[in-house]
């Protein structure tokens, strides 16, 4: 017979990723309940009661097709969703109503400690700090590219020299249009005549230009480890996915066991690296993106992604 704990899985409307999954989650007869933060209102209810039996919180978490009770709800997916923004309200009155969403919605959610998180939003987000991450990086004895965040356009322009060849990097993706067109932000080429004074404004992430041959994103599910190289000419291989070649990478245990340590000390349960390989074979570790984009890549390669989420959903437990 089978469980009858659901599985919670937070993701905006369109997540051809999360629709892989929950397919998998199906094929195992997993209850699923699935829902958007913005649908808050008519397609999203919440319930909670706290203080008034032996359970710490008690509730509901109700779509027009499924309900789900907090205490019987076996682990939680969260992948994208998105908070709602009350476009249609006053600029008070919107701001007023996202905060209360996020604090109650996002509250009542946070403080389920029962299911298996994949992962929990607040630990994504104290693991979203790319200067951070540089720094454990480097404390597990990956090698890092030299970096430097600044907002000091002249000692930009001094470690750019130094450097040689380097690039400029965002510090966070951020939805950014420009004359109503999406503009994503890459690693891209930079000099020292390019730096100007704006740079004082925000701080900026430099770093050297890893010399290398091919890039490698790692997919850690549990302790499932899943390794594509991505062979391309581009120094950023998001630019142009019909460039690239991937084929399945066999990572030294070194390099395996020290993500699986990272992931540990940051509390995750999964999260997608970024690596470099040179021209000797060394593994030149880039960034952590904790809820990254891996969908493409099982249908790239057939490693069976989806299976080891729900795999470790299902259960419901992270050993």
């Amino acid at each position: 017979m089978a469980e009858e704990r659901p599985v919670l899985v937070a993701t905006e409307a369109d997540d051809i990723t999360a629709d892989m999954v929950i397919t998998e989650l199906n094929r195992r007869d997993v209850p699923v309940v699935r829902f958007d933060l913005a649908d808050i209102g008519e397609a999203l209810t919440v319930s909670a009661r706290f203080g008034t039996g032996p359970a710490p919180v008690v509730g509901q978490v109700r779509t027009p097709s499924r309900t789900a009770e907090v205490t019987q709800v076996r682990s939680v997916y969260w992948r994208r969703p998105e908070w709602p923004t009350f476009p249609h309200l006053s600029v008070d009155d919107s701001r007023f109503a996202a905060a209360q969403v996020r604090y109650g919605l996002g509250g009542i959610l946070y403080a389920l400690s029962g299911p298996l998180w994949v992962n929990h939003p607040l630990r994504v987000a104290a693991a979203d700090y790319k200067p951070a991450q540089l720094v454990l990086a480097r404390q597990l004895g990956f090698t890092i590219p030299p970096t430097l965040v600044t907002n000091d356009p002249q000692e930009a322009r001094e470690f750019v020299r130094a450097q040689g060849r380097s690039v400029f990097k965002t510090l966070r993706w951020t939805p950014y249009t420009r004359d109503s067109v999406p503009v994503t932000g890459w690693a891209d080429p930079v000099t020292a005549d390019e730096i100007d004074d704006s740079v004082r404004v925000v701080p900026h992430l430099f770093q050297a230009r890893v010399d290398k041959v091919a890039d490698v994103r790692v997919l850690l599910v549990g302790r499932h480890t899943f390794a594509v190289r991505i062979d391309s000419d581009l120094l950023d291989w998001r630019k142009d996915y019909s460039a690239l070649t991937y084929t399945v990478e066999h990572l030294p245990d070194r390099v395996a066991e020290g993500l699986h340590a990272y992931l540990d000390r940051l509390d995750l349960i999964s999260g997608s690296f970024d690596l470099a390989v040179d021209r000797a074979g060394d593994y030149w570790w880039l960034e952590l993106n904790p809820n990254g984009q891996w969908g493409w890549l099982e249908t790239e390669t057939g490693l069976a992604m989806s299976s080891a989420f729900a795999d470790l959903l299902a259960q419901g437990d992270r050993r």
